[in-house]
Formats: structure tokens, C-alpha cells, sequence
């Protein structure tokens, strides 16, 4: 990610100077190590679970699943045809040939039934137990990593400051979503709008959904929080939810990608690992240099 979290530290009095006005120290050592944390912790989990989920390709809505009831939204399988064993996606009841990737893969001649491909899980051979203490371990990482930023971002400040949409930005929200169409990008110390909405989806929204539904599919937790799945209309649903919320932290992160390669990289880069970020001239310079000029 970008820069999720910026916390007080990076622009404090504090703070390390640069004789270079453009050149701004922008992340703070806590949000550049919270940051990494999330990013490590959601690949180890992304792929984990996708082993978890080839246990049982198949996703359903309602407390009942099996043979005997209709309520099946998503599976991935495989099937005999008269040209041989293929993979197929099927989505809400519409059927995809999904061979060689999803349902039946492998190397050729060698092929398995399988939900998702061995070069997308964690082992990428079929390990359950394996694949259940790897995503827990990076689930509880993530989820301490995550209440530590909250708890501290509501002390200092941060979240009101520089994550809360104001009515300004708001104002401005039609004209960023123009300048991003346009991948015309200001480098500014703020975040745009579309930051601010598309991190507070992910911090507040999405993260907390996918550790809820997390818990409710634990069983060692129905014990202790029998109440989840009710809430979340049963296990099913829940697991329904919580493959969802993957697939839109998978689509942010793409975007994410996309927008850092759009703005420029090696400063988006510099800014998560070092800290310092260059930022646009300030409006007065290009006006003297027009005025020179």
C-alpha cells in the first residue's frame, strides 16, 4: 500500500529536515513498519486461505451447505467429458471452462483436480493443517498489528486529521476522479479524497470484516463468540463474506499497484521505505518561472 497510515512523528517538530523544499520527510518509521507488517501478513494469508478454501471449492449463503440443499453461489471443480477431465468455474449458475487454472491444473500430463493452482496456495502441495497454522499465525499479526494503529491513531489525532473526509474534500471528490482518469496526479503532503475513501475503506471496512468473519469461522472461537455466526446469518455466510472481502482486497491492491506505477514509482517507493517524499513546486515557483521565462 501506498502509505495507509502517516502517523503525528513524520511531520512533527521532530522530524528530519531537507534543504530541498520539494523533498518532504511524509512517513513516519511506525507507519513504514505497520505497513509491511499488513503487506506480509495479507500475502501469507491470501494464499493460505486459498488452500484452506480448496478443501471445500464451494461457497454458499445460509446455515445449511451439502448435496441436498440449493444454496451454492460460487464453486470451482472438475469433470469428465468426452475430451477428457476439465476445470470449471461455475457463478451462480453460470458455468466457465476454467482448465489449467482453476478446477484441473498441474503440469501437463500431470494434471490434478484442485480448486486453485499450486503456484496460488501456501504449501503449494494439498496441506491443510500446514495451511491453517500459516494463515492464523499472519491472522493474529495482522489483526494486534491493526488495533495497535487504531487505539494509537485515535490518541494522536491521526485519524481525524488526515483520514476523515471532510467537506472540502468532498467538494473536490468529482475533480480527483477526473485527474485520475486522466492519471493526472498532484504530489502533495495530503492525502486526495480518493485516499482518504479508498484507505478508510480498507482500514475500517474490509480489515475488521474479514478478522469478524475470520472469528466466526474459527471453531475454537465458537465457544467463546457463539453469537457471530447468528449475526452473520451462519457459518456459510460467513465464509461466503469473508472469500468476498478477499477478492476486494485482492482488486484494491491491483489498483493500488496500478496508481503507485501511474504516479510515479521510485517516489511512491522512497516514501514506504525511507520516508521521504518529493512533492510538486510550490504554485509561487512556477509563476516566477513563467514571469523569468
Amino acid at each position: 500500500m501506498e502509505s495507509v497510515a502517516r502517523s503525528q512523528s513524520a511531520t512533527g517538530p521532530d522530524a528530519p529536515v531537507s534543504s530541498d523544499s520539494t523533498l518532504i520527510y511524509r512517513q513516519s518509521r511506525w507507519t513504514r513498519l505497520t505497513h509491511w507488517i499488513w503487506a506480509i501478513s495479507l500475502f501469507f494469508m491470501l494464499l493460505s486461505g486459498l488452500q484452506i478454501f480448496n478443501a471445500r471449492p464451494q461457497l454458499y449463503i445460509g446455515k445449511q451447505s451439502g448435496f441436498g440443499y440449493n444454496n451454492t453461489i460460487f464453486e470451482i471443480g472438475a469433470e469428465n467429458t468426452s475430451a477428457g477431465p476439465r476445470g470449471f468455474t461455475e457463478i451462480f449458475g453460470h458455468r466457465f471452462d476454467t482448465t489449467g487454472v482453476l478446477g484441473w491444473s498441474g503440469p501437463p500430463g500431470n494434471e490434478t483436480a484442485r480448486g486453485f493452482p499450486s503456484w496460488a496456495t501456501i504449501p503449494s502441495y494439498y496441506d491443510l493443517g500446514t495451511a491453517r497454522v500459516v494463515h492464523f499465525f499472519f491472522a493474529w499479526i495482522l489483526t494486534t498489528t491493526l488495533i495497535v494503529w487504531l487505539v494509537a491513531s485515535l490518541v494522536n489525532g491521526h485519524i481525524r486529521r488526515d483520514l476523515a473526509p471532510r467537506l472540502d474534500d468532498l467538494k473536490r471528490l468529482p475533480r480527483d476522479i477526473v485527474d485520475h482518469a486522466k492519471l493526472k496526479f498532484h504530489h502533495t503532503r495530503e492525502y486526495n479524497t480518493l485516499q482518504k475513501m479508498a484507505y478508510g475503506g480498507v482500514l475500517f471496512v474490509l480489515l475488521p470484516l474479514m478478522i469478524i468473519t475470520g472469528l466466526a469461522l474459527s471453531p475454537s472461537m465458537n465457544s467463546v463468540l457463539p453469537f457471530l455466526n447468528e449475526v452473520l446469518g451462519g457459518r456459510q455466510t460467513a465464509r461466503t463474506i469473508h472469500f468476498t472481502v478477499m477478492l476486494l482486497l485482492v482488486g484494491f491492491f491491483i489498483i493500488h499497484i496500478l496508481m503507485i506505477l501511474a504516479a510515479g514509482p521510485i517516489n511512491e517507493l522512497r516514501s514506504i521505505i525511507t520516508g521521504w517524499y518529493r512533492t510538486d513546486p510550490p504554485a509561487h515557483d512556477d509563476k516566477t518561472n513563467e514571469r523569468s521565462a
